[in-house]
């Protein structure tokens, strides 16, 4: 699994983290009873205090996302994938709201947003990494 962190985003670490896994089960790269990484482990792949990690965990489960199995570690609940899906479009749809409202606040016309858009759609189309792969050489 591909899960990256970026310290200068303005986005707390943990959220990050909740994001990504989140959009990893609306993706359905982590799926229903699937054994995530321990807190150990994904703080040493991500380079952050295993802190940090333990409290996107906690978020997680506090939000129904994933419980931990006696024995076993932390696992993806069953119904997991649809609020996840969920709640992915509606973070994407937010930021793009806020760009939207960025562009048009500075004058740009809704045709030259569109070009933009679409520029930017068929410039980055098959050529960013996501949680289940890196990106492609």
């Amino acid at each position: 699994m591909f899960f990256t962190v970026d310290p200068s985003n303005g986005v707390a670490i943990y959220l990050q983290i909740v994001r990504q896994i989140k959009y990893a089960i609306a993706e359905q790269t982590l799926r229903p009873g699937q054994l995530l990484p321990s807190v150990r482990q994904l703080s040493q792949q991500l380079t952050v205090n295993p802190n940090t990690v333990a409290r996107a965990f906690q978020e997680l489960q506090s939000d129904g996302v994933i419980e931990t199995l006696r024995g076993r570690g932390v696992v993806v609940c069953s119904g997991a994938v649809d609020p996840c899906r969920r709640e992915r479009k509606t973070v994407i749809a937010e930021r793009i709201s806020g760009v939207l409202s960025e562009a048009f606040h500075g004058g740009l016309t809704a045709d030259e947003i569109r070009k933009i858009v679409e520029s930017k759609i068929n410039q980055l189309d098959g050529k960013v990494a996501t949680i289940a792969t890196p990106v492609p050489d």
